[in-house]
């Protein structure tokens, strides 16, 4: 981007500010020559379990992989039901569909975004073996109502934190509150890595030896195959940058909570509150401001004018998964999940790393101020 722009997520200010650790942890991997498992993976495992509120953790190759070895760990397959919001990223029904088994969509809460209890105890069936939660832009889905119909039909609930590393609901971790949990560190999440990398968390030995057995092909011992699995090993570079960035995650929370406050702070300021929804943090959960994602109803026309004044955003996500063209063998079709779909008409995520500075922030609230009132005039 030009020098005068805004990025949606800044990766280079944060580097260069750990860069001699980063470095030296790389150099640590590649003068080991173990670069595949070995001591850093399982070092990095036993770092980040209790930071997940769990007592074992499993490294894998993706947030991708994540869920797919704790759906496969579960058994889960042909002929079983997986309960999950339509309002999320396509690796999650995608995983579910890989496994073999039906993705059942549920509507979401029009606040939070998160997958809605009431909603979900609508589509239990003899055939859902597992519920699945998204913590969506670094909230907490609402958790008790849905552990509470888990344990009353005898359901997995495999939570997708891909975006929500260190959120907390009434005080526990996510990704330690179900069965298993499933993690990304994709670049741009707030607990990121340099590239594709993703952990399971869960508290049971059983399942997070079989999922270890199962992202390095199913070996156990090496060469002798106790089941069907895959590459899905995460790399020892991957975890010992992680090791790096685990020491900061905690500072770098404080200050995505901070940039949050100040743009709910610089939006009333300019009094856009009648022109735009700002994101809601709901009682009793850590938000970790994954994303601050406004809701606006010239949603499309607001992309446009940012990206020609040169400041970055993102729609997650422009199109619910109910209505993606590989998932029409569902057979759904407009209106079935209204609220998801008014959602992924009218979200629109502003620029959000640790490092965004006041000043920029305002340039970011003013050209959403220049554009909103300038479009109520003329509609007027």
């Amino acid at each position: 981007m030009a020098s005068n722009s805004i990025p949606m997520c800044d990766l280079l200010s944060q580097y260069r500010m750990i860069q001699p650790e980063i470095e030296a942890a790389i150099a640590r991997v590649l003068n080991s020559g173990q670069v595949i498992n070995g001591p850093e993976v399982t070092a990095f495992e036993e770092e980040i379990a209790p930071a997940c509120g769990s007592k074992f953790a499993v490294g894998c190759g993706s947030g991708t992989d994540a869920i797919l070895l704790a759906l496969a760990a579960l058994q889960i397959g042909p002929g079983d039901e997986v309960i999950l919001p339509p309002f999320t990223f396509f690796a999650t029904v995608g995983s579910i569909c890989r496994i073999g088994a039906t993705p059942v969509f549920a509507d979401i809460d029009p606040v939070t975004y998160n997958l809605s209890p009431e909603e979900v105890a609508k589509k239990i069936t003899s055939r859902t073996k597992a519920i699945m939660p998204v913590h969506l832009y670094g909230q907490c889905a609402d958790m008790a109502p849905l552990q509470d119909l888990a344990q009353s039909h005898n359901l997995h609930i495999i939570e997708d934190a891909a975006q929500s590393f260190g959120a907390e609901y009434q005080g526990r971790r996510c990704g330690g509150m179900g069965t298993i949990g499933s993690f990304s560190f994709y670049p741009s999440k707030n607990l990121g890595t340099y590239g594709d990398a993703g952990l399971c968390t869960t508290n049971s030995p059983e399942l997070a030896s079989r999922m270890k057995t199962l992202r390095n092909h199913g070996m156990e011992p090496k060469y002798f195959h106790k089941m069907i699995g895959w590459n899905a090993r995460i790399d020892a570079i991957h975890a010992a940058i992680l090791r790096v960035k685990l020491k900061y995650i905690e500072q770098w929370t404080v200050q995505r909570q901070a940039v949050a406050a100040r743009y709910d702070e610089i939006i009333q300021n300019y009094r856009l509150n009648s022109y735009l929804d700002s994101p809601v943090a709901a009682p009793n959960r850590r938000h970790v401001w994954n994303q601050y994602v406004i809701r606006v109803a010239d949603r499309d026309g607001l992309v446009a004018h940012l990206k020609a004044n040169q400041i970055g955003c993102e729609i997650y996500y422009p199109l619910p998964l109910h209505l993606q063209e590989c998932m029409q063998f569902l057979g759904h079709t407009p209106g079935d999940f209204p609220v998801s779909e008014a959602a992924a008409r009218h979200v629109l995520a502003l620029p959000m790393y640790p490092e965004l500075s006041e000043s920029l922030q305002v340039r970011v609230i003013e050209s959403c101020s220049a554009f909103l009132r300038t479009t109520i005039r003329r509609a007027a």
